[in-house]
């Protein structure tokens, strides 16, 4: 699977006009494409902002299938890339972040690592609402906790602290 055939699919239906059945079986199928991209491929994917346009005409329930079809897989996909990078680049990552963080009292959601520009353009990420953003949490945490090994839970137990003290004071997702 490549990002130009998940693109393909996207481009190939008019999602707008489909019945409450067929939107859920499009999603159903666009998920099952997502999840079968490399996280490299789904990247490419995600920037080059195809799903956009879906993702904007999605009820809030639509929106929640679909984060609960593909959030576990991505998240699984980076923790797997994270354990595979030498011990040397992975306390790099974690300080990095934990730096940003201290910084700038800010998640940087929109960017990829490493880029300076927004990924979403002017319009910012799609938004979510409170329950989904929540929902989006809670599957992230618990597929870390499920996914990764006792090694990766330790080195990014800081990180973690860090997004708690943040989120408790109120200075991520603002």
């Amino acid at each position: 699977m490549t990002a130009q055939k998940v693109r393909g699919f996207v481009d190939s239906v008019n999602f707008g006009k489909l019945s409450a059945t067929d939107r859920s079986k499009a999603i159903h199928d666009l998920a099952e494409r997502v999840n079968a991209l490399s996280l490299e491929e789904r990247r490419r994917w995600r920037l080059e902002g195809s799903w956009r346009e879906w993702f904007a005409q999605m009820s809030e329930a639509e929106k929640g299938e679909f984060i609960d079809a593909t959030l576990p897989t991505g998240v699984t996909q980076v923790i797997n890339e994270f354990e595979d990078l030498p011990q040397a680049r992975r306390r790099q990552t974690i300080d990095g972040a934990m730096k940003q963080l201290q910084q700038t009292h800010k998640l940087s959601l929109s960017r990829e690592p490493g880029q300076d520009t927004d990924a979403y353009g002017t319009n910012g990420p799609p938004p979510l609402s409170p329950e989904l953003e929540k929902r989006v949490l809670a599957i992230g945490l618990r597929t870390y906790y499920q996914e990764s090994s006792a090694q990766t839970k330790a080195e990014l137990a800081p990180l973690l602290e860090e997004l708690q003290h943040q989120m408790e004071n109120g200075r991520v997702f603002n």
